[in-house]
């Protein structure tokens, strides 16, 4: 199937014209850039991180969700991203949304096709977010998270993680980074 790309949208067409479209999506400074198949380790992964998260959650009694894939997080009137995990607090989300503006924790998972705009145009475009307070980056083949986070003073510090607890305050969660490299 064949399908006619835009060149420049809005957020509100994007989100509109996404929803009829085969395949995924996200829109970047109103460019539509398609997204591209995922390998098992990348799937994964993103299903560790946001079951950690969930877990997490759950185990500190928050009232937060943790979001897989599939929810869109709009970043601005021309940004749109689909991150492979993410949480949030406050009042649920209503079960028929598809978007999101509120993350306090947004994830990636590194894949070839998206390596360089996950480690600088994303850094940059989910820190502009002023809910944003960290950013992880999931590097499956080192087994490692980098740790980008915003402290209350608007600075940002990054760590990279391989062992132990991963602690992510606000909002109050902590996790092993184990369960993010389940088995190998």
């Amino acid at each position: 199937m064949t399908f006619a790309k835009p060149h420049r949208m809005t957020a509100d067409e994007f989100l509109v014209w996404a929803m009829d479209q085969p395949g995924r999506h996200e829109l970047a400074d109103g460019e539509v850039v398609a997204m591209a198949p995922e390998r098992v380790a990348h799937a994964e992964a993103k299903a560790a991180i946001w079951l950690a998260m969930r877990n997490a959650i759950r185990s500190a009694g928050l009232r937060c969700q943790a979001l897989p894939d599939g929810v869109s997080l709009r970043v601005d009137e021309a940004t749109v991203f689909e991150p492979d995990a993410s949480l949030r607090c406050g009042d649920p989300l209503p079960k028929d949304a598809i978007e999101f503006s509120d993350p306090v924790v947004v994830v990636e998972v590194l894949s070839q096709s998206t390596r360089a705009y996950d480690l600088g145009g994303k850094l940059e475009a989910y820190f502009r977010l002023a809910s944003v307070r960290h950013y992880l980056i999931v590097k499956t083949d080192t087994r490692t998270i980098i740790h980008h986070a915003r402290a209350e003073d608007g600075s940002i510090s990054t760590r990279i993680v391989s062992e132990g607890s991963l602690t992510l305050d606000p909002p109050g969660i902590a996790f092993p980074t184990a369960e993010v490299f389940p088995g190998d």
